[in-house]
C-alpha cells in the first residue's frame, strides 16, 4: 500500500494538476495512519491541506484534508487537534453539493476513530 501510494504521486507529480497532487498527498497520509505511523501521515496530511487551500480546490477535498488532519493526530493521540479536524472535516462536509460526494466524505470521517477504511 504505501509503495502504491507514494508511486502514484510521484507518477502524477510529472502530469497532473494541484488536484491530482492534493490527492496523492491525501492518499500517503491515510496509509501512513492505517500503519500507525503519526508523523510521516501528518506530514502528507498538512501538504494535501495547504494544496487544497493555496489552489481553491473546493469542498470536497477540503474536507478530505481535514479528514486525514484528524486521522492522523487520532494516531498521535493528539485530543485537542484531533477534536478540532474532525470538528473542520464535518463543518465542510455540510457544504459539499454533490449529495453523493458528500456521503463519501462524512463515510470516511466516520471511520477516522477506529482507523480503518469505509466500505462503500
Amino acid at each position: 500500500m504505501l509503495y502504491g501510494a507514494n508511486a502514484s504521486r510521484f507518477h502524477w507529480g510529472f502530469v497532473g494538476t494541484p488536484l491530482n497532487f492534493a490527492r496523492g498527498e491525501w492518499q500517503i497520509a491515510r496509509v501512513y495512519a492505517l500503519l500507525g505511523r503519526s508523523e510521516p501521515a501528518l506530514y502528507h496530511a498538512e501538504k494535501s491541506l495547504a494544496l487544497c487551500i493555496k489552489n481553491e480546490l473546493g469542498d470536497f477535498d477540503l474536507g478530505f484534508a481535514y479528514e486525514a488532519m484528524a486521522r492522523a493526530y487520532a494516531v498521535q493521540e493528539n485530543k485537542i487537534e484531533f477534536d478540532k479536524h474532525m470538528q473542520l472535516a464535518k463543518q465542510t462536509a455540510k457544504k459539499v453539493t454533490i449529495e453523493d460526494n458528500q456521503k463519501w466524505l462524512l463515510k470516511n470521517i466516520e471511520t477516522v476513530q477506529t482507523n480503518t477504511i469505509p466500505v462503500f
